[in-house]
């Protein structure tokens, strides 16, 4: 498993791609209300990436499974749906809805990506506490990378938070390294299995992951719809999910996908 370790100039100009990914976030936060489309939502990320030169990384993405070419700047996942949710005129946001944004963008040839889960409207005390867990695994992660440290006691932590609040992670997708392209090595669970454990990551400075915890209310079960591209919980309870792109630093980790307003 060949990783790349980054050079400040890189994480740098990683810096500056996850500016635009966080700024396009924090736009969509501010307009998702109920009534407005997933598709204008859309709309607005692809004029905001073009506007800040950047590239959208998932529009036109393929996959062995899929039908059609993503064909979305954006991911946008409602309620059930926990990750690939396609933009569409029409698909209109209620009031009570959570939804799963998803973003990622090269600018100067490198990337960022990141994701947040917006309550539209006023939404239940069930709903809020799955949006406050998921975000407080990702924060676990933050907070525990550093060099030395092994993924395998992250995530573990991850795991034992979720599970302990009575949630479940998804274990069919997984976090992982970022750079020139969107995927790279490793792959970063937010779970701890047979695998990790045998094939540890000992984190180092310059690496660059993007960590992704995509938590359930009922179980961790998911399937992917007959479009090729949307997975849902197959209990269809609610999903949530957050994303940072996070730089492994000399004394801990940088976000470099951080949205600096109240979130």
């Amino acid at each position: 498993m060949a990783i790349t370790l980054r050079s400040r100039r890189e994480i740098d100009l990683m810096r500056k791609a996850g500016a635009v990914v966080a700024n396009v976030l924090l736009k969509l936060k501010e307009i998702a209300e109920p009534g407005v489309t997933t598709a204008q939502l859309d709309g607005v990320a692809v004029q905001m990436t073009a506007d800040a030169g950047a590239q959208a990384l998932f529009k036109g993405v393929r996959t062995p499974t899929s039908k059609i070419p993503f064909p979305g700047a954006i991911c946008t996942s409602i309620n059930e749906q926990v990750v690939h949710g396609i933009p569409s005129e029409n698909t209109k946001l209620e009031l009570g809805d959570i939804l799963s944004v998803d973003f990622g963008v090269r600018l100067d040839c490198y990337c960022a990506d990141a994701a947040v889960t917006i309550a539209i409207g006023r939404i239940s005390e069930d709903r809020r506490r799955l949006m406050d867990v998921t975000k407080h695994v990702l924060g676990i992660a933050i907070a525990k990378s550093a060099p030395a440290v092994k993924w395998s006691q992250v995530a573990a932590e991850m795991q034992q938070y979720t599970e302990s609040a009575g949630f479940s992670v998804v274990k069919d997708f997984v976090g992982h390294g970022i750079g020139r392209k969107m995927h790279e090595e490793p792959r970063v669970p937010n779970f701890v299995n047979n695998d990790l454990l045998a094939n540890d990551i000992v984190l180092a400075e310059g690496m660059v992951l993007a960590v992704e915890p995509m938590i359930n209310a009922g179980s961790g079960a998911v399937r992917t719809l007959r479009n090729g591209w949307t997975v849902v919980t197959k209990d269809r309870k609610y999903s949530a999910h957050f994303e940072h792109t996070i730089a492994i630093t000399e004394n801990g980790c940088e976000v470099l996908t951080e949205i600096l307003r109240k979130s």
